[in-house]
């Protein structure tokens, strides 16, 4: 086991991680921008080493940095969590040229898998379904208008790298095509410095679901069931639950079983989530795989009980899983609450500021990952996440009311939060019958599309 982990991310992650490691007995190293210098993080840790100014870019992204940061501390690891370098397989290799354990996938899957386009062609041949498009990266108009021709609109053009909803448009004519072309190239480059795109059948009301997955290097691989992502908002993410109100046991297993094949074909180790779309017909296809822990990870070790951090630490010191497949047991209801520090009622604008008040819910299948406590200032210059709630009963029924309960009971002042808009959505009657999609929060909700 390692002697020290440093942990190259802030926030609830942060906190997290350092959690985990103090439960294996291993020392921590934080690392913080200078706007977060009285970061939660901070004082979690054992030892912290500053990396930078506040722009993301000069501090949590600076590889540099990060590297002498671990080699100065004698960390013998690195936990990038998730976000930031935790998906940048030039961070991995110099991790590796450093001698420093990467705490996630081999840097060549992190790269064929970071990679849509690509990542698409390898499931294809690997006989894994995936959504109809493009077979390679559309760089030019007529390409993409040839695609889109042959799939029929309307076609989504998606970034060949990246995630978080950017470089992503909805086509629903060869009108559009142009400007959407242009934006979501420039969009794609400047988030990932990459401006290849890809394009897919837009499926009018899928859900998205995706599979959590456990890889050692003995070629053990679990699955840990599903989770339904389909609350969002311009593809971002704001409620999870596990397990989805329409994924029946069989389904549960092809999906499963689906996700295992995807990891095997890339030869995936540790901790990683192949991400489906699921159509009215309960027909599925990948769309891709994030080589990385998830933000909501929680739920899924709710209903499991499987420690998914310490799985990842564990997997990357050689040892191997601590279940087999036949020991997961999939136990109640779970959902998830990503609390940010945003206006719901305009257009989710962040709202940065001190928090005056952090009071948190108590009681039985409640739990907060948090990166914040009183006096925490909420920074503009980052995700304006701030914790996430998590609750689990039962029955889906008990856990909507148990959820609503613990908003209820998170007293956050100083700032704007997310809570109001996360209890409205708990008390919608089509939320409350899992009737949802990917569109929900535009149909079911009212709030404008965009992007």
């Amino acid at each position: 086991m390692f002697n020290k982990i440093l942990v190259s991310n802030r926030g609830e992650i942060a906190c997290r991680i350092i959690q985990a490691c103090r439960e294996l007995k291993i020392e921590t190293v934080a690392i913080y921008s200078e706007a977060d210098a009285d970061a939660l993080h901070i004082s979690l840790a054992d030892e912290a080493v500053c990396v930078g100014p506040a722009a993301n870019k000069d501090s949590y992204l600076n590889v540099a940095n990060i590297i002498s940061a671990a080699v100065v501390t004698g960390a013998e690891a690195i936990h990038p969590g998730y976000g930031n370098l935790s998906e940048n397989p030039d961070f991995a290799e110099a991790c590796e040229a450093c001698k420093i354990t990467f705490i996630g996938p081999p840097t060549e899957v992190i790269t064929q898998m970071g990679d849509k386009a690509r990542a698409r062609r390898i499931m294809r041949e690997a006989g894994v379904p995936v959504v109809p498009g493009s077979a390679n990266g559309i760089r030019d108009l007529s390409g993409a208008r040839e695609v889109a021709d042959q799939l029929g609109y309307p076609v989504m053009i998606k970034a060949a790298r990246g995630g978080g909803g950017r470089g992503i448009r909805v086509i629903h004519n060869a009108e559009q095509m142009v400007q959407a072309l242009e934006q979501a190239r420039t969009e794609a480059h400047n988030a990932f410095g990459d401006g290849e795109l890809y394009l897919e059948k837009y499926l009018e009301e899928p859900r998205h679901i995706e599979v959590q997955i456990l890889a050692d290097n003995h070629g053990n691989i679990v699955y840990l069931g599903e989770r339904e992502c389909s609350i969002q908002y311009r593809h971002q993410k704001l409620l999870e639950e596990s397990p989805s109100s329409v994924v029946s046991g069989s389904l549960r297993r092809r999906l499963g079983e689906t996700a295992v094949k995807a990891a095997e074909a890339v030869g995936y180790c540790n901790a990683g989530t192949v991400e489906f779309l699921l159509d009215e017909r309960r027909r599925f296809y990948f769309i891709e795989m994030n080589t990385r822990i998830q933000v909501e990870h929680p739920v899924t070790e709710m209903l499991t009980g499987v420690d998914i951090v310490r799985e990842q630490i564990r997997i990357a010191t050689g040892e191997p899983l601590s279940c087999e497949q036949g020991q997961i047991w999939f136990n109640g209801h779970a959902l998830e609450c990503r609390i940010m520090a945003a206006d719901g009622d305009r257009d989710f604008a962040p709202s940065p500021g001190r928090i005056t008040r952090w009071q948190t819910p108590v009681g039985p299948g409640v739990r907060v990952d948090s990166g914040v406590s009183a006096g925490s200032v909420v920074s503009s210059h980052y995700d304006p996440m701030i914790a996430k709630v998590i609750c689990w009963d039962q029955t889906r029924a008990g856990a909507i009311a148990r959820m609503e309960g613990a908003l209820q009971s998170l007293k956050v002042e100083g700032i704007r939060t997310t809570i109001p808009y996360h209890l409205r959505i708990l008390g919608n009657a089509y939320f409350r019958r899992g009737e949802i999609d990917t569109h929900f929060l535009e149909r079911r909700m009212g709030l404008d599309e965009g992007g």
